[in-house]
């Protein structure tokens, strides 16, 4: 072998000799990927449905005084705007012919429809929103006073808190309050115009499809 060629074979011999060394180097150094459990928050989107019970009454404890059964249904949408979650609901309730004090005497709540936009902040697993909308009652003569005939319209107010139960069932209780204004009632002899009002807290479960 003649002197160029030695120099020559010496550095092709090094050079694969010490390719299969760095590339273990580059195979044992590479940092191993990380992994963080990362669940993804409850998904509060999309339509549901679902049925309620509980007691309305003309006060502010809706479980004290002249207190009654109240049932029905609800359907709604909720998606997520910056984080927080808002929605519109609407609800179909038997208000248990729950008693409202009117001028000389109290009226009667037959049903309720009620039209509702919410907002809430979810934690996970669980929502805590708020409520407000319109609500439509109907009214039916009650002790010692005679009212309007058909539905007199309100404002709702209320605030919340649902829980996911498992897959498409979650939980909730609502607290409502509704006001009726400007209701006409006859009683003794004597023509009244009144604002009424009442409380309702229900325990209801939700359907998410």
């Amino acid at each position: 072998m003649t002197k160029s060629v030695k120099p020559l074979a010496l550095a092709l011999v090094t050079a694969l000799t010490a390719t299969p060394v760095f590339a273990a180097d580059l195979t044992y150094n590479e940092p191993a990927p990380s992994f963080t459990d990362t669940a993804a928050p409850s998904d509060w989107t999309g339509a549901y449905a679902g049925v309620n019970a509980g007691t309305a009454s003309d006060r502010v404890n809706p479980f004290s005084g002249d207190k009654e059964f109240t049932g029905g249904l609800q359907a709604g949408y909720n998606t997520e705007v910056g984080g927080v979650i808002v929605g519109g609901e609407v609800e179909l309730s038997h208000m248990g012919d729950a008693s409202v004090d009117v001028p000389g005497g109290d009226l009667k709540e037959r049903h309720r429809v009620a039209a509702k936009a919410k907002a809430g902040m979810p934690l996970g697993s669980t929502l805590i929103y708020g409520t407000a909308g319109v609500a439509m009652t109907n009214l039916r003569d009650g002790r010692n006073a005679e009212g309007p005939d058909g539905w007199k319209p309100g404002l709702l107010i209320g605030a919340g808190i649902e829980q996911k139960i498992t897959g498409p069932l979650s939980a909730k209780v609502e607290y409502d309050y509704v006001r009726t204004g400007d209701v006409r009632t006859f009683s003794g002899g004597t023509t009244s115009e009144s604002d009424i009002s009442d409380h309702t807290i229900r325990a209801g479960l939700n359907y998410k499809f």
